[in-house]
This record gives C-alpha cells, structure tokens and sequence, in this order.
C-alpha cells in the first residue's frame, strides 16, 4: 500500500514537471513601460520596471496579449510561445485625450503615518476601476502618489499582493484626496 502511494506521488511528481518543461516566457519592451502585461485575459504585472522589460513564464501555446495602460489606448496581438525560448514583443501605446476636470486623488494607504515611501512597494498587483486596468498597488502607495481620476462615483478592485483584494465602491471629489486603507 505504502509503495502504491510512493509511485503516485512519483507519478504527479514527473507529470508537473514535464508541464513545467513545456513552459516559455514573454517579455514586453515599449512606451509606457509600466504598461500593464495580460495574457490571455490573466494579468501578469507591469511590462517593465524603470525601462527594465520583465520576463513572465508562460505555457507554451497560442496566446492573446493585452498591453495595457489608463493614458494609453490598448495594444493587443497574438503570439505563439515556444518551449523554454523567450517570445519578445515590441509595443508603443497611443496617447489618448486626457480626460475632462474636475479632478480628485485616489491614493492607497497603508495605516501608517504619511511616507513618501511606498509600504506596497514591489507589489505588482492590478487596480481596476469599474473594470478597466488603471495601473498597480506601489504606483498608488505613497503621500505624494495617486491617480487623478474626474469627480464621480467608482467600484475599485484592488488584487493586492500583500494586502489582499480589496472590492470598494469610493465616490471622489474635487481637489480631494481619497484613500482606501490597505490593512494586513
């Protein structure tokens, strides 16, 4: 019986590893390079860091690709990804027309005293406002940060890496800060 376990578990073992081999990676260079990287609908994180392209492992295959960012219009386009090779995409976003005030701020805080430093700094993770990609948690974490966003009412999804998701209905006003807490 014992054996009988070993030899399954050695068996998933082999399976997830030939899956792993089967895998390639993506990497995005462009304008923004903080443009947000989905493929096949799943976001992935920024496209770069401080012009630094970043590498995201992928199942090899046929994939849609999304680049995304809220000044931008979207870039997409296909792509086939090839075991353990590096499929490398070049992007350049259209500006779109800035949008109309009166502004407010959203801005993510952390329950700490007002830093210019971010507490979610690295974390990657996606903040949607009534469903559209508008950029990632450590752009927003910081007292001099924000998205300036026109007066109006907002469902905000926040998909934290270290705080959680976060799901808020926030209503911005004009020459206002508003800020959802990030608590652990």
């Amino acid at each position: 019986m014992r054996h009988t376990a070993l030899v399954g578990l050695a068996g998933a073992l082999l399976l997830n590893l030939a899956a792993f081999a089967d895998n390639g990676y993506i990497k995005a260079r462009g304008r923004p390079t903080g443009a947000g990287l989905f493929v096949d609908g799943k976001y992935l994180g920024p496209a770069g860091r401080f012009t630094v392209p970043e590498k995201y492992e992928v199942p090899a295959g046929k994939h849609e690709i999304l680049l995304a960012d809220p000044r931008y219009e979207d870039f997409k386009t296909t792509v086939t990804v090839e075991p353990k090779k590096t499929t490398k995409i070049s992007y350049k976003l259209k500006k779109r027309e800035p949008p109309k005030g009166p502004f407010g701020r959203l801005r993510l805080g952390g329950g700490e005293p007002e830093s210019f430093i971010s507490v979610a700094y690295g974390d990657t993770g996606p903040i949607f406002i009534n469903g559209k990609f508008m950029g990632f948690v450590d752009e927003l974490n910081n007292a001099g940060g924000g998205l300036l966003l026109p007066v109006g009412t907002y469902e905000v999804k926040i998909q934290s890496e270290k705080f959680g998701e976060i799901n808020q209905k926030v209503t911005i006003e004009a020459n206002k800060v508003t800020i959802i807490p990030l608590k652990r």
